[in-house]
């Protein structure tokens, strides 16, 4: 078993995004892993030896297929109703870019993947957010890959590089309510993007069945 946890590849989509940059950072600092592939819009301006750009989006994906080959697919794509406001662009973005990710990366054969979702998704529910959210999760675990690892995060809290002033004031009443958040409750607490990468790379090193799910108290145990 020691072998398979030497030489792996990873690829990451949503690499130049709050959670995905902790990912990355972590990858390429990870002696585990030979070579870090990362499918963005535009260049990060990022050089190591490690490190594969690959320049691309939902609709050209297809045609990078062959150079999307990894062990592990991390997923942290996500948009907001702000830089997003078409539905149907939004929808495209959350879902049917994760899932064609992770049925292309499958194919190329991938097995395992990590995807960021939120707390709370649920298929059936008539709020878009949370059908959304609900529905990728339910897609991604279709593709079956070997292992499936579903990260629920509430408010995702830190330092984004843009402006979000609505957030940046969630995130000082998340910072208060925390700790009165108990029991059942707890997977409604805020946790830093720094933290979320970070769970996913602990993830990446255990022993998981089919398709685990993380909530905040999962994802704390991994710190």
């Amino acid at each position: 078993m020691e072998a398979d946890t030497q030489g792996k590849k990873a690829i990451i989509f949503g690499a130049s995004g709050f959670v995905g940059n902790y990912i990355l950072e972590g990858l390429l600092n990870d002696p585990d892993y030979d070579q870090v592939t990362v499918v963005v819009r535009k260049n990060l301006k990022l050089s190591h030896p490690k490190l594969v750009t690959l320049i691309g989006d939902y609709h050209s994906l297809p045609s990078l297929k062959d150079q999307i080959v990894a062990d592990e697919v991390f997923i942290s794509l996500g948009t907001t109703k702000k830089n997003t406001p078409d539905q149907k662009i939004y929808y495209e973005v959350d879902h049917d870019y994760p899932v064609l990710a992770t049925q292309i990366a499958k194919e190329k054969g991938a097995k395992s993947v990590f995807l960021v979702s939120a707390v709370g998704p649920d298929a059936g529910s008539s709020i878009f957010y949370v059908r959304t959210k609900g529905e990728t999760e339910r897609d991604v675990v279709a593709q079956d890959l070997l292992h499936t690892h579903i990260f629920r995060p509430s408010m995702i809290m830190g330092d984004r590089q843009e402006s979000r002033p609505m957030e940046k004031i969630f995130i000082k009443l998340f910072s208060l309510l925390n700790p009165l958040l108990i029991g059942p409750a707890q997977k409604y607490r805020g946790i830093k993007a720094k933290d979320i990468a970070k769970a996913m790379l602990s993830a990446a090193k255990k022993p998981a069945g089919k398709v685990k799910v993380y909530e905040w108290k999962e994802m704390n145990e991994l710190l």
